[in-house]
């Protein structure tokens, strides 16, 4: 149930926003839940007195002359020889905790080198921006190394960038398997930098701490011992997280001195459109209602939505709203190209840029200036990932807004109804598990390639016997060769190439489009989303434009587009199918068994259909014969036993039996669809990537007998959502 709404003394816009939509009982009445978190006001600390006067000179250029607490806390511990983690708020200077020890090691010797790891391409160039401004003028020097980097560049930066800013895969697959032409970097390496911790979770995780087992093992080999130094956004266990990535004692700087403005969040619950059904407004069609007053009040507003194809969509009905300012409204999304993701990133933080919809590739803490207000439509499905979301807006001291759109799921129904979920409980726990023989496989062969194992080296804190068998037997399979007491690599595979840190494929599919006789590239889509994003016959929608996929090429990874303005957008239909290889591990749990096993997940694109905007009217489809893909992973999954089926299913509660709904049930469901044209009857939705369902408008349960339940008075198509 809504509740009562407080007004606030000042009128700043978001105040404003706030009043009227507190004004208006249409939209006040699915507000749920207010909570409003207070100012806070900064807690300084002087800048140290034995900070290096090249240093401080810089800071005073850039008006810095104090540091917040954590700052000083972060220095002092660093100063200790401490590795540490900074789990502060958004927007709270994290960045400059790890650059004051950084660059004033660099400034007493000019041979000290830095690595910095950023989870993503874009965020490193976005720091590397910033650190470049800071060090004009000094012989420091700083240089960005990734899959992007020229190759006539690389030789200086190898030899003399005293920090270089990278992302794991390039380290993974340019760095360490090359360490000896980095002999200047490894040998004099005083620290290593971790960006975004938060977010080496899982299997990337895992990679990632079998990344650093391989870094410091380099190290090592060259002589030196870095520091760690870890910054994370909120999550539950951000202290114990980088302790085991590191394998060493991390210390935790969590106390904030930044200040923050008043913050307002909301739960906005969409409006109940049929009773009878229960079936409420769509999240996005009611997180357009909101924007348009946003909008009007010129409030920059951050939108995030789950799925890149829900980006442009929301993206095209938002400027078609506003025309007036469509060219102050982007998508931001993975896919666009480094150029497209510079001049959005630029626009926002100019103010040019008043509205832009984003996946959580924004979630991260790019620079994009101080947005004054957030829109998650949808639950993000972690409470890490909807704070971070959440306080992407109000960057200052300034106030600001967020409000989350529940959808009709029923994760984000229970969350409207329980909103102390999100604002009470501890956020999620990081975890990995770096000893994963899936992986730890992998890894190893990745390091013996590029170093030797002797017979008593340790890899991190793994068990030395299992060490030894994986070594033993990677030799028997005539991979590594023990000679000396040294196993040698001798394979002529490059097991770098074999490995993808992000359980995903690491080619990328360009997508390409003949303009005035030119072929240019106007995105790239990575290899596993192609086949559903830029399949044959696709409407590729990219920030505002639209092309016709004419051909889709998987083994030369191109795409072949052609620019076109059509009345409709496409659905893939997606095949999956869940196989189940082994099991590793059970337990018996109320109501059933739960088990943990290897499985194979296999995907398909299998069709289409074309959607018409606005009407969402089902235009034609079409069927695609496109390869397959596999996951091979690990999962959970549970078996009920009879008794809880029995009671699911005395309670009404149980829809799995088959004919549920009374003999012949699935040829009535097909009629009432055909009947109603395939169009749900609430809200005018055809049928796209999946059936519609059929509802009884009197409950089955209400009957005794499914003939009655199952008259065609009693029936209508309705959609998912």
């Amino acid at each position: 149930m809504a509740e009562p709404l407080e007004y606030h003394q000042e009128a700043q816009p978001v105040e404003h926003v706030f009043r009227l939509w507190n004004s208006d009982a249409t939209i006040s009445e699915n507000i749920w839940k207010v909570v409003r978190i207070p100012a806070k006001p900064a807690v300084f600390a002087p800048l140290p007195d034995e900070i290096h006067p090249h240093l401080r000179r810089i800071l005073e250029r850039e008006g810095i002359h104090s540091l917040y607490r954590h700052q000083q806390h972060a220095w002092e511990a660093t100063l200790e020889g401490k590795s540490i983690v900074i789990a502060t708020g958004t927007a709270s200077g994290k960045t400059l905790c790890f650059n004051l020890p950084v660059l004033d090691a660099c400034f007493r010797q000019e041979s000290s080198r830095a690595l910095y790891i950023y989870p993503t391409k874009a965020l490193a160039q976005d720091q590397y921006e910033k650190l470049v401004q800071w060090l004009k003028g000094s012989s420091i020097t700083a240089a960005v190394y990734d899959g992007d980097t020229p190759t006539h560049q690389r030789s200086a930066i190898r030899s003399r960038a005293n920090i270089v800013l990278t992302n794991p895969d390039m380290l993974h697959m340019g760095i360490l398997p090359h360490h000896t032409r980095w002999e200047a970097l490894f040998r004099d390496l005083r620290y290593i930098v971790i960006d975004e911790v938060h977010t080496y979770r899982g299997v990337f995780g895992s990679h990632l701490a079998n990344l650093l087992r391989r870094l410091k093992r380099i190290a090592r080999f060259y002589g030196s011992s870095p520091q760690f130094i870890f910054t994370s956004a909120t999550i539950g266990n951000p202290a114990e997280h980088a302790s085991r990535l590191a394998e060493q004692p991390v210390a935790l700087i969590d106390d904030d001195g930044a200040p923050t403005g008043e913050r307002l969040f909301l739960i906005y619950n969409p409006p109940v459109i049929d009773p009878s059904l229960g079936i409420r407004a769509s999240a996005m069609q009611e997180s357009q209602r909101l924007l348009r007053d946003l909008i009007s009040y010129e409030i920059q507003t951050i939108v995030f939505a789950r799925t890149r194809r829900f980006v442009e969509i929301l993206r095209k009905y938002i400027s078609d709203f506003n025309p007036q300012i469509k060219d102050r409204i982007s998508g931001y999304r993975s896919g666009y190209l480094p150029n497209e993701r510079r001049k959005i990133e630029k626009g926002l933080r100019s103010g040019y840029l008043q509205t832009v919809i984003a996946t959580n590739a924004l979630e991260l803490g790019i620079d994009i200036g101080s947005m004054e207000a957030s829109v998650l439509v949808g639950f993000p499905g972690t409470i890490a990932s909807f704070r971070q979301q959440a306080g992407r807006a109000g960057r200052t001291d300034d106030p600001s807004i967020a409000v989350l759109v529940t959808s009709s799921d029923p994760i984000d129904q229970f969350l409207a109804r329980h909103p102390e979920y999100l604002f009470n409980r501890s956020p999620e726990q990081a975890l990995i598990d770096p000893n994963n023989p899936l992986i730890l496989f992998q890894q190893l062969e990745c390091a013996a390639f590029e170093l030797p194992f002797k017979e008593n080296e340790g890899f991190g804190n793994l068990d030395p016997e299992m060490l030894h068998e994986i070594l033993t037997i990677l030799s028997q399979s005539g991979k590594l060769h023990l000679s000396g007491g040294r196993y040698f690599w001798i394979s002529e595979q490059y097991p770098a190439s074999q490995v993808s840190l992000r359980n995903s494929s690491p080619t990328s599919v360009k997508l390409q489009v003949e303009l005035d006789g030119k072929v240019e590239t106007v995105g790239i889509v990575d290899r596993e989303s192609a086949p559903w994003m830029v399949h044959p016959e696709a409407v590729y929608l990219h920030d505002g434009s639209s092309y016709l996929v004419d051909t889709l090429d998987l083994e030369h990874d191109i795409a072949w587009l052609t620019k076109k303005e059509v009345d409709y957008y496409t659905k893939p239909q997606v095949h999956t199918e869940i196989e189940k290889i082994s099991e590793i591990q059970s337990e018996t749990i109320t109501g059933g068994q739960k088990f943990y096993g290897e499985i194979k997940v296999t995907t398909q694109v299998v069709g289409f259909k074309q959607i018409r905007w606005y009407t969402h009217e089902n235009l034609g489809e079409g069927i695609l014969n496109l390869p397959p893909s596999f996951l091979y992973t690990t999962g959970f999954w549970v078996c009920l036993n009879e008794e809880t089926v029995t009671s699911l299913r005395n309670t009404g509660l149980w829809s799995n039996d088959p004919n549920t709904y009374g003999p012949g049930w699935n040829r009535i469901r097909n009629e009432i669809r055909a009947r109603d044209h395939f169009t749900c009857q609430v809200c005018g939705t055809q049928e796209a990537d999946q059936a519609h369902h059929v509802h009884h408008i009197t409950p089955f349960r209400a009957f005794t007998k499914p003939e009655e339940a199952n008259q065609i008075d009693n029936l209508i198509t309705v959609c998912s959502a």
